[in-house]
């Protein structure tokens, strides 16, 4: 498998003084639906496209209400997802509340047998250079 990347310049945050310098930056090849998700997996499996579309769209309503819990979502190995804060600090243990919560984002960290696909990647250079980032 090969993802595509282009080189963009892009100078430091917060230093408009140093030097630019120049990274690769991957370049998506497409979009993949849901739809064409659940047909993927029906034709690996016994179970029909609208029955994996159910199941599918069943995880994506249960996994959002298991992090609103505060737990853990486990999925084997291909991953797990968490939930991370953005946060303000107070100057005594006694001082936090939960208004210095300023900000929630789901997190994913891939299991051993996503590694396993992610470390099979070859990257192409695409001829096209990209223009500059601010």
């Amino acid at each position: 498998m090969s993802v595509k990347y282009n080189v963009v310049e892009r100078g430091k945050p917060g230093d408009l003084e140093a030097p630019k310098k120049y990274y690769p930056s991957i370049q998506s090849s497409g979009r993949v639906t849901l739809r064409q998700l659940s047909q993927a997996v029906s034709q690996m499996s016994t179970i029909s496209s609208a029955d994996t579309m159910a199941v599918l769209e069943a995880l994506l309503t249960v996994i959002p209400q298991e992090l609103s819990r505060g737990n853990i979502v486990e999925l084997g190995d291909f991953g797990n997802f968490w939930l991370r804060t953005s946060t303000e600090g107070a100057d005594t243990a006694d001082a936090v509340r939960a208004t210095q919560i300023t900000g929630v984002l789901p997190r994913f960290n891939a299991g051993k047998e996503f590694k396993k696909v992610l470390d099979t990647i070859d990257f192409v250079k695409t001829s096209e250079p990209a223009p500059a980032e601010d």
